[in-house]
């Protein structure tokens, strides 16, 4: 019994990881186009503009779903009249999509005297209504296991926009002209969002007929507090340091900082993607008890790790090279910056996995803890760092120090919890620091592509015996 679910979930986990990140891939790549045509189409002043606008929409977009999906997932998958649900909740995001962008405007008015900025925040805010209907699609084809839906319709949603900017190589737009056009494309693959994406016919006029009180959402909202704070957290640790960059420093910096949170968001894909397949295995282990769910966690911890390593040292290595032929020479000065913050994917892989352990004790409060003491840990030393040192790198470092610490308070949890042991932490940390150290020093002797290389030669080579023991541990044959 024990063998066939392994079986089974390795299977089902491979399988499910494959599709979500070959799926999620080819959608950011897509979108990575349209950010590579802005980059090189508008000069440095206009780029940062267009940045700072998007980035407060990202920033309100981490709120305004509030995290009831997982509150929505539950009640369609139990409740009889799915139509009915389906349609309150449509509401509901509605109705918060709508709050949240007046918010949006206010505060960017608030921030920012820049008429272009202010535009800019008119227009693009409108997404976070569109994003919050697409969001309950999303969650309906997840309760359903229809994800191919989804991937189909953001896939198509990408193509135009990979379009859009194939037409502003011949044909350059002023930035609100160009906005608009986006709303625009974004209101009719809405549309399909809905008839197309959904298992239920339902379109925009059913949900604006829909009645709900405030007393419905208060309740909605109130008994998901929790999940609201964890997801709202998660997007305040990389969105701050973009308006803290907005507010001190130039828009030379808010350009060369979107630039590197644009790759590394490409990096970091994979493990999320990866743990999001993790996460319901976890769930059906710990039902056969707490031995299984730390069997599934060490099974996934060192891979996660490694990937994790492999794209910094890939990054560290190349980024002189790769980013002025994706941008342009213009954003040579972007490089330092991107290497340091890809110094966070050393830990923030296995932070993930981690988060998902603690969600699937029952911890989410202690989650939801870990992630509000790393915001304020970031938001503090970006506060102090910036006030004696005006440079990206005060961001950067508050970004891996704040997950730093949030991956040390999770090893501490996990101990505690019996799932993980003192002797696997350290040795987490000591691989982690020497290899990054070793792999850093290479380049004092040799060319960044043969540290590389033999780094990786010899790394691989001692690794053997250790991939061979762990999978004879965990992925047993007979």
């Amino acid at each position: 019994m024990a063998n066939q679910f392994s079986s089974l979930l390795k299977h089902k986990l491979i399988s499910n990881s494959i599709w979500g990140v070959v799926s999620n891939l080819v959608q950011n790549l897509l979108f990575s186009v349209f950010f590579v045509v802005m980059a090189r189409v508008y000069d440095k002043e206009a780029f940062g503009q267009y940045v700072i606008a998007n980035t407060l929409y990202s920033f309100m977009l981490g709120f305004s779903s509030l995290g009831l999906g997982h509150w929505f997932i539950r009640e369609v998958v139990n409740q009889q009249d799915k139509q009915r649900i389906t349609r309150t909740f449509f509401k509901v995001q509605f109705l918060i999509g709508l709050f949240f962008y007046g918010f949006n405007l206010a505060i960017s008015f608030l921030l920012y005297t820049d008429p272009i900025i202010r535009s800019l925040s008119l227009i693009i805010g409108i997404n976070l209504i569109f994003d919050n209907i697409i969001n309950v699609i999303k969650s309906l084809n997840i309760a359903h296991q229809e994800q191919k839906k989804t991937f189909a319709l953001l896939t198509i949603e990408a193509a135009l926009k990979c379009l859009v900017a194939i037409f502003l190589l011949f044909q350059k737009l002023d930035l609100v002209t160009l906005s608009f056009l986006l709303i625009i494309l974004r209101l009719v693959t809405l549309n399909l969002f809905i008839r197309m994406g959904s298992s239920s016919n339902i379109g925009l006029l059913e949900i604006l007929r829909e009645k709900i009180n405030w007393h419905q959402i208060k309740s909605i909202v109130l008994s998901n507090w929790a999940f609201i704070v964890i997801s709202s957290m998660s997007i305040i640790n990389w969105r701050i340091g973009n308006i803290l960059v907005s507010k001190w420093l130039t828009l030379d910096d808010v350009a060369n900082y979107e630039i590197s949170f644009k790759l590394f968001s490409l990096a970091y894909l994979v493990p999320i993607i990866v743990t999001q397949s993790i996460y319901p295995k976890l769930l059906e282990a710990i039902k056969q008890g707490k031995e299984q769910l730390k069997e599934g966690y060490h099974k996934a911890y060192w891979p996660l790790f490694l990937y994790g390593f492999a794209a910094f040292s890939f990054v560290y290595t190349f980024a002189d090279d790769v980013l002025p032929v994706l941008f342009g020479e213009k954003y040579q000065s972007a490089a330092p910056y991107c290497k340091q913050m890809f110094t966070v994917l050393l830990i923030f892989p296995t932070i993930f996995l981690q988060a998902n352990v603690l969600l699937a004790l029952k911890l989410e409060k202690l989650d939801m803890l870990c992630n509000v003491i790393s915001v304020i840990i970031n938001f503090s030393i970006c506060l102090i760092g910036l006030q004696w040192y005006q440079d990206l790198t005060v961001i950067n470092v508050a970004i891996f120090s704040s997950f730093f610490i949030f991956h040390m308070i999770q090893d501490y949890i996990l101990i505690k919890q019996g799932i993980t042991e003192i002797k696997h932490v350290l040795g987490f940390y000591v691989l982690s620091i020497s290899a990054t150290f070793l792999f850093i020093a290479g380049f004092q002797w040799l060319s960044p592509f043969w540290a590389f290389t033999i780094f990786w030669i010899i790394a691989i080579l001692i690794s053997i015996p250790f991939l061979k023991r762990w999978k004879r541990i965990y992925f047993p044959t007979h």
